[in-house]
């Protein structure tokens, strides 16, 4: 064969074999549309992001934020720290009537009367600070003695006590006589004296409530805010808990309650900003500079007054890690978002091996999940209570960050131990089925703040959809339960 005719072949055989890989694209664009399919750089830059991303500890889960927003939750990966609910249950669409769980309600009625007729002939104990200081409440205590010596070993205030809503209406009026800046502390925080010698902790507002969290933000570098800590205070009192500390919100002016009263190094972080605007910044491990300063508007500010504790020296308290606590580190991991057994091992860890400490853990996740809260590495208890003290629910400044993004690992000492108290799933499925949702006692309860309204409206909603979560978690746990009395516990708190 001549050497013109094998080049001839040659080029005619090219031809062809470029016009089947064209038909063979063609083909794939039309039975798959809008799924090109990436270059090779693309694959390798995905590569390198699952690679080192999976050793991040933020929890973040996008694809869970589209899911929430539409009502669905679906699988996305086989993390331990997700729940096995996600990979197997999905929402119903918004347009659809709320499930009424009835199927958690017969297991809740059915915990009760068991609960009537096991149930020891005693009274529970649950003694005051007062009690066991050997203190009465006198005629003349002020309202500051009456909360600390009526705080109890199961919670900060009793129910139907007016106490509480009258001594946060007097912190809102009362004189400021001294101010000083909380020692330690990521962000700027005073401890606020008033003249009748009670104190409050006062977090100023830095930014507006539909500002949300930012995206590249760890939640351990987050701003704090305010209004969360209001609102984690009436949510943690409609639940039930009543283990937060009271807080309210009031107006500040910066010259004539805080300027006028610094000193040191605190009152060296004032100044004019070039809005006329009167800024202090103080002195913390984040956001105390010129750039992240505290600004009025001129000089007046909202801001959160926690009422103070019992000093530690009156009544000591106890601080514990937290066993769910999240890896404070860009890159690494805790243990519990990669073992899928790790409930066991807390389980055999003083204090969570016995009485009710385990327990008082699925309320604090129930708590943090609804305000988004993953900012919860250590908790306090009252050492003369005991063992069987109720934790505190302090610190509550980066819940409610994000209204869009349910964070579901924050749930995972539930999920993984599939456990939860029976006085909290009532109360989840009353908030549920009505007549009252969460949102609207939520409205009514804050009502009344200064401040009102505490919360952007787009966090109202997030409460009713995240307590419907939290029921699919808790079911899912329930149906592959070899005895579902296992998983709902009903221990009289």
């Amino acid at each position: 064969m001549k050497l013109k005719e094998r080049v001839l072949i040659a080029v005619m055989t090219g031809l062809v074999l470029l016009t089947v890989v064209l038909v063979l694209d063609v083909e794939m664009h039309i039975t798959n549309p809008g799924h090109p399919q990436p270059p090779a750089h693309a694959r390798v830059q995905y590569a390198f992001r699952q690679r080192h991303l999976q050793k991040t500890s933020n929890g973040s889960r996008e694809a869970l934020l589209a899911a929430a927003a539409s009502g669905q939750l679906n699988a996305i990966n086989d993390d331990p720290a997700q729940p096995p609910p996600l990979r197997e249950i999905s929402q119903a669409h918004a347009h659809q009537p709320p499930d009424p769980y009835t199927d958690l309600q017969k297991l809740v009625f059915k915990v009760e009367n068991l609960s009537k007729k096991n149930r020891r002939r005693r009274k529970h104990w649950n003694p005051t600070l007062g009690e066991l200081l050997g203190l009465d409440l006198r005629e003349n205590a002020t309202l500051w003695d009456n909360f600390h010596l009526s705080i109890s070993r199961d919670e900060l205030y009793p129910a139907e006590d007016p106490t509480v809503g009258r001594l946060l209406q007097h912190v809102v009026g009362m004189p400021i006589a001294h101010i000083s800046q909380k020692e330690g502390g990521t962000q700027i925080k005073l401890i606020i004296e008033f003249a009748d010698g009670g104190h409050a902790l006062f977090k100023p507002m830095r930014f507006p409530r539909e500002q949300e969290t930012l995206k590249n933000h760890f939640y351990f570098t987050d701003f704090e805010r305010h209004n969360a800590e209001i609102a984690a205070y009436h949510l943690d009192k409609l639940l039930g808990f009543r283990r937060a500390v009271p807080t309210v919100g009031r107006n500040v002016n910066i010259t004539r309650e805080l300027y006028a009263l610094a000193q040191g190094d605190l009152l060296k972080t004032f100044f004019i900003s070039p809005d006329n605007n009167l800024c202090f910044h103080g002195k913390c491990s984040y956001y105390c500079d010129t750039a992240h300063a505290i600004c009025g508007s001129p000089d007046m500010i909202e801001g959160s007054f926690a009422i103070f504790l019992p000093g530690k020296e009156a009544a000591p308290r106890k601080v514990w890690r937290h066993p769910w606590r999240r890896g404070y580190h860009k890159r690494r991991k805790a243990q519990w978002e990669v073992d899928d057994e790790y409930c066991e091992l807390v389980k055999e860890v003083h204090p969570y091996n016995e009485g009710r400490r385990l327990l008082d853990l699925m309320d604090m996740a129930v708590l943090d999940f609804l305000m988004g809260n993953m900012d919860r590495h250590h908790y306090e208890t009252f050492k003369m209570f005991g063992n069987y003290s109720a934790p505190l629910h302090l610190d509550h400044g980066r819940g409610f960050g994000k209204a869009f993004h349910d964070e579901i690992s924050i749930l995972a000492p539930i999920y993984q131990c599939c456990l939860i108290r029976h006085s909290t799933l009532t109360t989840l499925l009353r908030f549920q089925n009505g007549p009252q949702r969460l949102s609207d006692a939520m409205r009514v309860s804050m009502g009344a703040d200064p401040l009102n309204p505490i919360l952007w409206e787009p966090h109202m909603r997030a409460l009713d959809r995240r307590v419907n979560i939290i029921l699919q978690i808790v079911r899912e746990c329930i149906n592959k339960a070899v005895d579902p009395l296992h998983v709902v516990i009903n221990d009289f708190h």
